[in-house]
């Protein structure tokens, strides 16, 4: 079969929000994208701190255009939707946004998210008024690039320290008005979180993040209306965790038992040569 162009992933993006419940784990480099195509996972997300780690920096320390080049080189390697974990647009006018979302389009992703918080303690998220302004600027971005691309708005409340299910909710429905086609409030843990921002903003879906252990499944996520599951840099972390034991045996006391659980070469090789993904 021919390889999807970038339409026929943004359709196919589209659809699955439409019903149903789905995962969407986020990939670091081409190579871990590929896997988990292999896997049979029908989208994957960008991470934004996986990615940035891989490059020696924190999270929300990349430029523009190291995202940029890192959405190209996604996109490039799978058949599959990306979405772009895109932070706050990196530009803090609307007018940058739009320019930023513009150039994001460009590298072929299926969807993309924009961030309302500032990295400021002091002030950690933006104004309601500026962040829906922004939400706006990126939607017009969308509809001039020919609107398929999927924007994601996202409340970050939870995350900095404001963990105000009122406030998160009013700033969700205020960015699906600004144009947003999914929500998304990092940080909602517990069911009655959950079920009241599904119910907030319906009929649009509702993405919700899964980074640790936890009793949650797909089954009993999508039971309560969610429609989609990202990891963030879970698995970046998890893969961060066998290496740092590993070289730390290695470090302290010269010993190679941190590879008892390292992947195979073979199987490796094998895939990356056409084969398919160990499950």
């Amino acid at each position: 079969m021919p390889n999807p162009s970038i339409a026929d992933k943004r359709r196919e993006f589209h659809r699955l929000h439409e019903g149903g419940c789905f995962l969407i784990p986020n990939p670091w480099d081409a190579g871990s994208a590929r896997w988990l195509q292999g896997l049979g996972f029908k989208a994957l997300a960008t991470t934004s701190s996986g990615f940035a780690w891989s490059r020696a920096r924190p999270d929300n320390g990349i430029t523009r255009e190291m995202a940029l080049e890192h959405l190209t080189q996604m996109v490039a390697a799978t058949d599959l939707p990306i979405n772009a974990d895109f932070e706050g647009g990196f530009a803090h006018s609307a007018s940058g946004v739009a320019e930023s979302v513009r150039l994001a389009v460009g590298t072929g992703v299926a969807g993309l998210s924009i961030e309302d918080s500032t990295g400021d303690a002091a002030r950690p998220l933006l104004a309601l008024d500026e962040a829906v302004e922004r939400m706006r600027a990126a939607r017009g971005a969308i509809e001039r690039a020919g609107g398929d691309t999927l924007l994601v708005g996202r409340a970050e409340c939870f995350l900095v320290g404001r963990p105000d299910l009122d406030e998160t909710i009013a700033r969700l429905k205020a960015y699906a008005n600004a144009g947003a086609d999914c929500l998304y409030a990092p940080g909602l843990a517990t069911r009655e979180q959950i079920t009241a921002v599904v119910a907030a903003v319906a009929p649009k879906p509702v993405n919700v993040l899964v980074g640790g252990p936890s009793e949650w499944t797909l089954a009993s996520l999508g039971a309560l209306g969610v429609r989609r599951i990202s990891v963030g840099g879970a698995l970046a972390r998890a893969a961060w965790g066998g290496f740092q034991r590993a070289a730390a045996l290695l470090a302290s006391q010269g010993r190679f038992d941190g590879f008892a659980e390292a992947a195979a070469g073979k199987e490796l090789n094998r895939f990356f040569s056409g084969g398919a993904a160990a499950r």
